[in-house]
């Protein structure tokens, strides 16, 4: 799978915009610049050949920054190497140990790509920076501003979420924007809470579900920068405001800010895991964690899987504790998508698709009437908004799908078939 880079970062916008407008612009600016440079690397650099060494596994190195913006730094401290006795570092060097070997132990994935690849970290980032972010080469933690936030490598859930972001990236690929965005914030607040669980050696229901406590300076009001369990409860202060996040559907939030709410919208799934965590009962990482990563892995979560889609995703990857999972999910408004109704408004969209060529030349067809946010009605849509234009073959004797909604169709070969356009053409041929 191609994976997406994203510059993604823990503190939301919307607080940054807060605390200081103008670290907001040179954060943007910061952002641009990482991923204009690493275009121009990714454009340059040949693909690793077949049997080439991967690094070994549970490999990182901590960098600082000297509180400049130069990546990756000077080298302080790599994988088997003493304490360097710099905080900053040593809690770096804790999570990340912490954190590959939930992955490896746990899930069975060797370092984020799955493949063992080194994980470079940064400290020390800026002046007063406050923030830490993942740019798609690399995780990155400032010292904080030392009136709102202390040191970002104090929580130990932030070096976890960061590195969540990048096996996201090289798995589902989630697009930082709108419900897959949310999904995305959500997942890295999965995997950084069953770290913190893990290494505390706490039980979901023990758990205080609190993502980045710690970070707050003694003078703000609050106890992190999310509550999973209660959304809209980490904090209500009078410079930073109450937190936004909503607990249920009825209260997504539908504006633009945010890249659509990534950062507020994840409230939503993040409190479906804590209570299906808490329902499977033992520990998260072990229980709902191995629910959450088989679906995050798996062919039905894709590049714009939304709420619904990622909830039945998680269902379908529950086995014996689907009844909980979806419990879990119907507590906070979210119905899976095999079982979504057509919106107010919404009339179900005849979808029409024709399988032809393959070894036998036979043609075969399927239609049927489908909400339209039933999983692939969306992808062909987006195919014929992008002009429709029809894939090429992808070798001899395959098969051709002609998919057709509201009248208009788009031809796609059987190897650029996504695995929801797959399973939308097995449904409708196998009626």
């Amino acid at each position: 799978m191609t994976s997406r880079k994203h510059v993604c970062h823990i503190v939301p916008p919307y607080l940054m915009q807060r605390l200081d407008p103008g670290r907001l612009d040179q954060d943007n600016g910061f952002r641009a610049a990482r991923e204009e440079h690493l275009a121009r690397v990714l454009a340059q650099v040949p693909a690793p050949e077949a049997g080439g060494t991967a690094a070994e596994v549970g490999d990182w190195t901590v960098y600082t920054a000297g509180n400049g913006t130069d990546l990756p730094g000077e080298k302080v401290r790599a994988a088997g190497e003493p304490e360097s006795g710099d905080e900053s570092v040593d809690e770096a060097a804790t999570g990340i140990t912490g954190s590959l070997a939930l992955f490896e132990e746990v899930y069975g994935r060797d370092s984020y790509d799955g493949r063992g690849a080194e994980v470079v970290m940064t400290v020390h980032y800026d002046r007063d920076y406050a923030n830490a972010f993942w740019d798609g080469t690399q995780l990155v933690f400032g010292d904080g501003d030392g009136k709102i936030f202390q040191r970002f490598t104090k929580a130990v859930d932030v070096i976890g979420h960061e590195l969540s972001h990048a096996v996201t990236e090289h798995t589902a690929g989630l697009v930082y924007q709108g419900q897959p965005g949310a999904l995305n914030e959500s997942m890295s607040d999965v995997f950084g809470s069953c770290l913190k669980q893990r290494l505390l050696g706490q039980s979901a229901e023990e758990a205080d579900w609190i993502i980045g406590q710690g970070l707050f300076t003694e003078s703000v009001q609050g106890v992190g920068l999310r509550n999973m369990l209660e959304p809209g409860t980490a904090y209500d202060d009078p410079e930073l405001g109450k937190d936004p996040q909503p607990a249920h559907m009825d209260d997504i939030y539908d504006g633009t800010d945010d890249n659509g709410g990534v950062h507020i919208n994840s409230g939503i799934p993040n409190r479906a895991f804590a209570l299906a965590a808490k329902a499977i009962g033992g520990s998260s990482w072990d229980g709902a964690g191995k629910i959450w990563y088989a679906a995050l892995t798996g062919s039905a979560v894709t590049t714009d899987t939304d709420f619904a889609g990622f909830a039945a995703a998680t269902i379908a990857a529950a086995g014996e504790h689907a009844e909980a999972v979806t419990t879990a999910w119907s507590e906070v408004g979210v119905t899976p998508a095999s079982e979504a109704p057509a919106t107010d408004g919404e009339a179900p969209t005849v979808v029409r698709v024709r399988r032809s060529g393959g070894f036998l030349g036979r043609t075969k067809e399927g239609v049927a009437e489908l909400a339209p946010s039933a999983a692939g009605v969306a992808t062909v849509r987006n195919l014929l908004a992008g002009g429709g234009a029809p894939s090429k073959p992808k070798g001899a004797d395959r098969y051709i799908y002609e998919f057709e909604v509201d009248g208009r169709s788009v031809v796609v070969h059987e190897g650029d078939l996504t695995p929801d356009l797959h399973a939308l053409a097995d449904e409708l041929l196998e009626k």
